[in-house]
């Protein structure tokens, strides 16, 4: 069977990119690092620094687009949207329907919204804000940061709501453009915020659990899956996201494909070359994802049979996974990016 899905990246190592109007073109992926700041050239300000009708006025806007998504009203975002944004709508679109479930009839928190400005002629290549008090260890509970490459002159903002539906809780985020006295929508972000009704606290527990049981692999794929779900914005840090990082990092074992690394996989006289791992929800369950290197995948009953080599390979080789996952996914990935996948439930894993 055919599958998709994509691994998942420290949203503290990636970069929301903009050109004039706001490109929807994003996301390079740079190390987390602070970088001295001009505070005259970039700044921040938190709903609490914010006038009230400022405050008022993004909370507004952020409301509204809120509620179109929920709607589903593509038009209407598209129609408030930058003439970059607009031009190319595919992405926003995709994350409405892909969100639907999550919003429809969902209840909105209040918005938590932040004002960004930048200031100079040129677009910033590599914008950092710092929002709130931050102490001398970083991030404080108030504090937050958002880093953008080139960003052009002007005045954004982030607008964030945790939206509760009878499905599920989900994240939704609208980052805007101030056009005269208009708040457009520069792009719009929904995420899940659970996972089989079980969000990001409790998965950082189930990988304390794991991580005291010697099982270092399931410790760090729900480690994972906690910051999966942890905000909307892989642009966007808090106190939060970077204490979940730092633990990620320290249970990261040294045998696993991230960061374009490779590993290998013995099968036999066989060696596979792993190029991810990553879990993945798959209605109420949680399987793992396994990618690899092949030749060619033109042959299915082939690459179904490989795949089937890898899976148990993996599971033979990493037990403990029998513990924590429901089923396998492997992709088999030819040189020409064409993949062909393959799910396997963890009880027919023999």
């Amino acid at each position: 069977m055919e599958l998709k899905a994509e691994s998942p990246v420290n949203p503290t190592s990636r970069r929301l990119n903009l050109s004039i109007w706001i490109s929807s073109a994003w996301i390079a992926l740079l190390a987390f690092a602070f970088l001295p700041v001009s505070a005259l050239a970039q700044s921040c300000r938190t709903a609490s620094e914010l006038e009230d009708a400022t405050r008022t006025a993004l909370a507004a806007a952020g409301q509204r687009y809120f509620d179109l998504a929920a709607k589903g009203d593509v038009a209407s975002l598209r129609q408030n949207a930058t003439p970059s944004l607009a031009s190319d709508f595919s992405a926003v679109e995709a994350r409405v329907k892909d969100g639907r479930d999550g919003l429809a009839g969902a209840q909105g928190s209040s918005p938590s919204v932040f004002l960004l400005e930048t200031a100079g002629k040129d677009p910033a290549p590599h914008a950092e804000f710092l929002c709130g008090v931050f102490g001398k260890n970083g991030q404080t509970p108030g504090s937050a940061a958002f880093y953008f490459d080139n960003l052009p002159p002007g005045k954004y903002a982030v607008a964030l709501i945790d939206a509760n539906s009878p499905k599920m809780r989900t994240h939704f985020a609208a980052i805007l453009l101030q056009v005269g006295a208009e708040w457009k929508l520069a792009d719009l972000y929904i995420a899940p915020a659970q996972t089989a009704g079980h969000d990001s606290d409790w998965f950082v527990a189930r990988a304390r659990e794991y991580k005291t049981k010697a099982q270092g692999h399931n410790a760090w794929l729900f480690y994972l899956q906690a910051r999966s779900l942890i905000s909307p914005l892989s642009f966007m840090s808090t106190l939060a996201t970077d204490r979940l990082y730092t633990e990620l990092q320290s249970a990261q074992p040294t045998d696993v494909p991230v960061n374009g690394k490779i590993t290998d996989l013995a099968a036999g006289t066989t060696t596979f070359k792993l190029t991810a791992l990553f879990p993945l929800a798959v209605g109420d369950d949680l399987d793992l994802v396994v990618k690899y290197q092949a030749a060619d995948v033109s042959n299915t009953n082939q690459a179904y049979q490989t795949n089937v080599a890898v899976i148990k390979a993996l599971v033979a080789k990493y037990p403990e996974l029998r513990d924590a996952f429901a089923g396998v996914v492997a992709r088999a990935v030819a040189p020409s990016g064409r993949d062909y996948g393959t799910l396997l439930a963890m009880k027919d894993v023999k």
